[in-house]
């Protein structure tokens, strides 16, 4: 899709859809479970426009019922692709600027075409923006760091992501995405590299450290984006999964992992049918290389690739296995073609893997409430930074205004600002032990008012506190770089 920002996007019902270190409050034991769950690149209307989409109305979706519900920020250190050794060209952030209506007679120069400034909160926003290896090395370590970098220090250093503090503490560990898994947001709760573009020593590295019990994804080398068989043209096609060597060793059975593709395999697995043979830890590659469904040709949505799972039952599969653990887990689930979607200005497909995403959440609820407790499992619903700048049709001459629903089953109307990263404050929603540290760490922010949230909700976290959370909740103590 291939839409200039200054047009209105008004889509008709005819679419188809580590300096100083702090001790953690480590009360012992909080959470026996933590499940994360991120929908990569989606800014607050990415969540409302789903909503309207999906039940005509807000407030429907699982996690509005959760406790705990604000914001937070997601900026990088800065803004460079590699270790700079030093503070130049530290990000700076200041939640106030972000609601600026002074006009704007700038540009912004996206992919797709240019996009007008409109408001100096709008410009505010698109300058100095995550990327997914940084936002994830946030969430997953707790320290910023450059753009690029998964769990790698601005000083060139490896950072402990919580993933390895969770199984060094007896806990499973799981990992499951709608893109590729070694992709950025899931390395950085798997592995470590200086560049997340180094895919293959990525994949190798979750492979051979054996750390997670289950991880699950696409990349899959003999099939394409359309979920149809090809023979890999060189070696470049295995970069996904580890490179040939590894991938070899990976389905002969050569590693400490079961390997499954097959969307027959992922629903026997969602459904505890799943023949593990000698094995008890698991590797599904679904059959695409891209993603689970939005890189299939077209637009629009709908239309679904027969042969791929969707994510609420790579959840429920991944559940069972890690279950399994007397000591608890730790499971992050990504929805990453969200930002994919958000990339394209696609709006169909944005909602279209949103509520996928969102079908995930109430897999896991329902799980809590069948095989666990609110009391023993935590459960984060987040992004990990905004992508499009998604507001109302009219948001060029009102700053912020509300994107327009038009009913369940018809497209909202919106204006895309951008068709990268943003900066913007992004939804958190927690439930269960451990959730209230997130209100005992918040900052408030009156500007959040514009989203009509309640004063309770108008207060924001940095996404290193994410990391704080997860490792309070199970009673980890980990030095924490300011």
């Amino acid at each position: 899709m291939r839409i200039s920002s200054s047009a209105l996007l008004v889509f008709s019902l005819s679419v188809p859809l580590a300096t100083q270190a702090v001790a953690q409050d480590a009360s012992p034991n909080k959470a026996k479970n933590v499940i994360l769950l991120i929908s990569d690149g989606a800014g607050i209307n990415t969540w409302h426009a789903a909503s309207y989409y999906r039940h005509g109305a807000l407030g429907h979706e699982v996690y509005d019922d959760f406790d705990i519900k604000l914001f937070a920020s997601t900026h990088p250190l800065n803004t460079s692709n590699v270790p700079t050794h030093s503070q130049d060209g530290a990000v700076t952030f200041d939640a106030e600027k972000i609601w600026g209506k002074d006009k704007s007679d700038s540009v912004f120069k996206g992919s797709l075409g240019n996009y007008p400034g409109y408001f100096s909160g709008y410009d505010y926003l698109r300058a100095d923006y995550t990327d997914s290896a940084a936002a994830a090395t946030a969430l997953a370590s707790g320290h910023k760091t450059y753009n690029n970098a998964i769990n790698w220090s601005n000083d060139n250093q490896k950072l402990k992501h919580i993933g390895e503090y969770a199984v060094e503490n007896g806990k499973a560990l799981g990992v499951i995405t709608s893109v590729q898994w070694s992709h950025a947001t899931p390395a950085g709760f798997l592995a470590h590299n200086a560049s997340r573009n180094d895919y293959a020593a990525i994949g190798k590295e979750i492979i051979e450290s054996g750390l997670a019990t289950v991880v699950m994804g696409s990349g899959h080398p003999f099939y394409d984006q359309n979920g149809q068989a090809i023979k890999p043209k060189n070696d470049k096609a295995y970069r996904y999964v580890g490179g040939k060597e590894e991938w070899d060793r990976l389905i002969a059975g050569k590693t400490a992992y079961k390997h499954i593709e097959t969307k027959a395999d992922f629903i026997a697995l969602a459904d505890g049918k799943l023949n593990m043979g000698n094995k008890s830890k698991l590797m599904g590659t679904v059959q695409n290389n891209a993603t689970l469904q939005f890189n299939r040709d077209g637009v629009s949505a709908g239309n679904l690739l027969p042969n791929q799972p969707d994510l609420a039952t790579m959840t429920k599969g991944a559940l069972n296995l890690v279950a399994k653990n007397p000591n608890g887990f730790l499971l992050m689930v990504e929805g990453g073609a969200v930002d994919w979607a958000a990339h394209a200005n696609n709006l169909p497909r944005l909602i279209e893997e949103q509520i996928d995403f969102n079908l995930a959440v109430e897999a896991v609820a329902n799980w809590v409430e069948e095989n666990s407790s609110w009391d023993e499992t935590l459960v984060i619903v987040t992004t990990d930074h905004g992508n499009g700048l998604l507001q109302g049709p009219d948001s060029n001459t009102h700053a912020y205004s509300d994107i327009v629903n038009q009913g369940a089953g018809a497209l909202p109307l919106v204006r895309w600002h951008t068709d990268t990263h943003t900066r913007e404050l992004v939804p958190v929603y927690a439930k269960g032990p451990g959730a209230d540290f997130l209100t005992n760490v918040a900052k408030p922010n009156p500007g959040l008012a514009t989203y009509h949230v309640p004063e309770e909700s108008q207060h924001f976290v940095d996404n290193t506190d994410i990391f704080r959370t997860v490792a309070n909740a199970f009673g980890i103590a980990t030095p924490q770089a300011k």
